[in-house]
């Protein structure tokens, strides 16, 4: 399948007499994207085609019909629950053991192909991912112009279950490299990347510890690098160290998300009732 993407944008007062790929830039649209629309004469003023170039006057409209990029199958079949969803966003509240995009082990039953046929026509476009096993908010964009203005702004909560633990919390500060013999796993090394996470303890149970996680920064695996660093690994999480003798699969979940919607211009904040 294939998406054309069609988006009518206002000339303002403050944009009269500027370059149409200025005011494009200036809307959020990447220097990428605005070649692309070039390409393709992807742009009109007035329903007229130009070039980005040409300089518009306030009022005047300016229509983008996007490339259209091919998609993964849709399968009806799988079930995703939305948590949000407006003319430019979705989010979906991803199930664990759900890969977010298609690989070799993994055709077909991946949030990709489920938004395939919830959102017939577009290009699956994830703004955040998460590991197969790591449930929870997952926000995608349906055209580039919103993925462009949602990387920028979003940002994230994640809730895991730890060891019982006499702490309350607190910030780990440790730079993660890849595993030199794996392509997967990754380890806490000197010459790696900058990394922090800040942990807090929310409820303590009989056998583990529910906690609240916030990134400062973004590195693959963090809060299981992490935790697993400080001795404290996520239950069901083989990869780290942790115990799985009652789950299987990482007891880590990203409970909200908030970014600014391209639609409105205000920040919006979803969250998920799953449970771990």
């Amino acid at each position: 399948m294939e998406e054309v993407s069609v988006r009518t944008l206002t000339v303002s007062a403050q944009e009269d007499g500027a370059l149409l790929r200025d005011i494009l830039r200036g809307r959020g649209f990447s220097r990428r994207l605005i070649t692309r629309l070039k390409l393709s004469e992807g742009m009109t003023l007035d329903g007229v085609k130009v070039k980005a170039t040409v300089r518009a006057r306030a009022g005047q409209q300016i229509g983008i019909t996007e490339p259209a990029q091919k998609t993964p199958e849709p399968n009806p079949e799988l079930v995703v629950p939305v948590l949000y969803e407006d003319g430019d966003v979705i989010v979906f509240d991803k199930p664990a053991d759900m890969p977010v995009h298609e690989s070799i082990n993994h055709r077909g039953d991946t949030l990709a192909n489920y938004f395939a046929c919830r959102c017939r026509g577009l290009t699956f476009r994830a703004v955040n991912r998460l590991d197969r096993d790591t449930a929870g908010c997952v926000c995608v964009a349906k055209t580039r112009y919103a993925a462009n203005i949602l990387q920028g702004s979003i940002s994230k909560v994640y809730t895991g279950l730890i060891p019982p633990t006499k702490l309350s919390g607190g910030r780990v500060c440790a730079p993660i490299a890849r595993e030199r013999e794996s392509v997967i796993i990754r380890c806490v090394r000197e010459d790696g990347k900058f990394s922090a996470t800040c942990w807090q303890v929310i409820e303590r149970r009989e056998n583990c510890a529910l906690c609240r996680f916030y990134l400062e920064t973004g590195r693959t695996h963090q809060i299981r690098v992490h935790m697993a660093h400080i001795g404290l690994p996520l239950l069901g999480d083989d990869l780290y160290g942790g115990d799985c003798t009652e789950r299987k699969g990482q007891a880590l979940m990203c409970s909200e998300i908030s970014f600014i919607s391209p639609e409105s211009g205000q920040r919006v904040t979803v969250s998920s009732d799953r449970k771990l």
